[in-house]
Formats: structure tokens, sequence, C-alpha cells
């Protein structure tokens, strides 16, 4: 039976339900049970109260600020600097005419006036998914790095001459603590072996170009000409940015051993005892 044909059945037998008696209500309920299928509880709810009302959807608030002055919100939100609803709103008028004026944001009368009356809780709303995109995502700190794991060599007592000024171990350190959440500094310390002329140079992030940037830089205060440079083999040294550079400077570019627990000389040392004391080698 179809859902018309039920409420039909059902118009039709609930008046004479309701005026039966109660062996006439249960013979009619067996009746309509058998003929619709519903369950037994369910066909005595109709039939006492009747089919139920049909849903009347919510209506929705009316759309105020449409995707045209969302758009314009983020234009004037980028341009300030990404403030906070609170900071942006005050002089969010200020903003856009000068926006305008340089002919950097063309706005629709209306869109402009829906704009200026934003208040600074729907500003932040608005701009609740812009925000987001800028969220950092899986930070961490130095990794080993995969690339010219094969053309940078490991190197060794005999590749440099030490006695020298020029040659330079260097590393990357974050400042971040026990957690690596958040905002923190980074430093690129470089050390000359001979000299043991320090440079630290303060990074925004660990990332290859910024890494990259700091060794110019480091190279630039040098009081001596940059010969050879030893790093570590994460990501941020280990990079066709350093490598080709080196390459043009004719730079000496080697990396340190990674410390793995797989590594052979790593094992080797490990097992090697110093004497009666207990005490072991192991890797610098």
């Amino acid at each position: 039976m179809t859902k018309q044909g039920k409420q039909e059945l059902l118009k039709a037998i609930r008046p004479r339900y309701r005026k039966a008696t109660k062996r006439e209500k249960s013979r009619i309920l067996d009746e309509f049970v058998a003929a619709t299928g519903y369950n037994w509880k369910y066909a005595i709810h109709l039939l006492r109260n009747g089919p139920p009302r049909p849903s009347q959807k919510k209506r929705g608030r009316r759309l105020i600020y449409g995707p045209d002055v969302v758009a314009a919100l983020v234009q004037v939100w980028e341009a300030c600097g990404h403030l906070c609803g609170k900071r942006l709103q005050p002089f969010l008028s200020d903003m856009v005419e000068a926006l305008e004026r340089h002919g950097e944001l063309k706005l629709a009368p209306e869109t402009r006036s829906r704009l200026l009356q934003m208040s600074a809780s729907t500003i932040d709303r608005r701009l609740k998914r812009a925000r987001s995109k800028l969220a950092y995502r899986g930070r961490s700190t130095t990794k080993p790095g995969t690339l010219l794991k094969n053309v940078i060599p490991i190197r060794t007592f005999a590749d440099w001459d030490e006695q020298r000024p020029g040659f330079v171990e260097m590393d990357l350190v974050d400042h971040c603590g026990a957690s690596a959440t958040g905002e923190f500094l980074h430093t690129l310390n470089v050390v000359d072996i001979d000299t043991r002329w320090t440079e630290p140079i303060a990074l925004p992030n660990n990332g290859q170009k910024a890494t990259f940037e700091g060794i110019q830089t480091m190279r630039r205060r040098l009081p001596f000409p940059l010969l050879g440079i030893d790093s570590d083999s994460g990501g941020e040294f280990i990079n066709y940015h350093l490598y080709n550079y080196c390459q043009d400077e004719k730079i000496t570019f080697t990396r340190a051993r990674p410390y793995k627990k797989n590594d052979q000389a790593y094992n080797r040392a490990e097992e090697l005892d110093c004497g009666s004391s207990g005490c072991r080698l192991r890797p610098l």
C-alpha cells in the first residue's frame, strides 16, 4: 500500500475507531496493522492522534554579508597585516577609503555599505575560514634530508686542512624547549675549526630558504674567506640551494654521518669498551 493509500485508510477508519468499544477497537486495530504493515504501537498512536503534521522548515536568517562583502573584508584584512576584529573595526572605513583611493579596492555601493556596518565580532566570524588557512600544520624540528646524499660526501679527518681559517662546522638549533608548538627562535650556529670564530645567526624558521639566507649572512660577517662547510644531514642543509651555491663559489661541502642505530660505525662504537671502568666509546 502506498503512503497516500495508508493516509486515506487512516482517515476513513479513525472516526469509527474512536467511537468503537474496546473489543471493536482491537478488531479495527488488527485490520489496520494487517493492511498497512505498521508497528502495533505506532498504529494505536495514529488512530488516537491522527496523522503527523507536515514538518515546516525553519526559515534561516537572511544573508546580509554575501561572498562579495567577505572577499572585500579579506582584502582589507590582508592589507592591515591580519588584525583581529577589535583592532580592525575602528578604522575599517579609513582603510577602505585609502585602498579605493589608490585603486587597490573597487566596491559596489551596496557592498561598501554592508562592509562598513560590520561589527568586530562579525568581522572575526567572517574571517574564520581565511584565518584557518594561515595556521601552521605539522610543524617539526629538523629532520634528515633525502636529497643529494650520494653527492655530498661524509666528512673524514683527512678531507680538510684544519690549520687554515675558513673551514666551519654548522648546525641549526631550535629554541623550543620540550615542545615544538607555537612560535620560537631558530639559530644557525657556525664555528670555525681553526680560530674558533663563532657566528650565531637568528632565523625565522628552519626551512631551506631561511637557512640558505643565514649562511650567506654568516659568510659576509666572517673576517676570512669561507673555504669549507660541514653540516649535519638535515634537509635544511642537504638541498640544491646550498649544494649549487658551494659548487659555484668553490666551497668544499661535506656532511656529518647521521647517527642511526642501524649505522655500522655507530654500532661498532657502541661495542668498543675502554677498560675496566666500563665506559664506552660513543660517536661525538
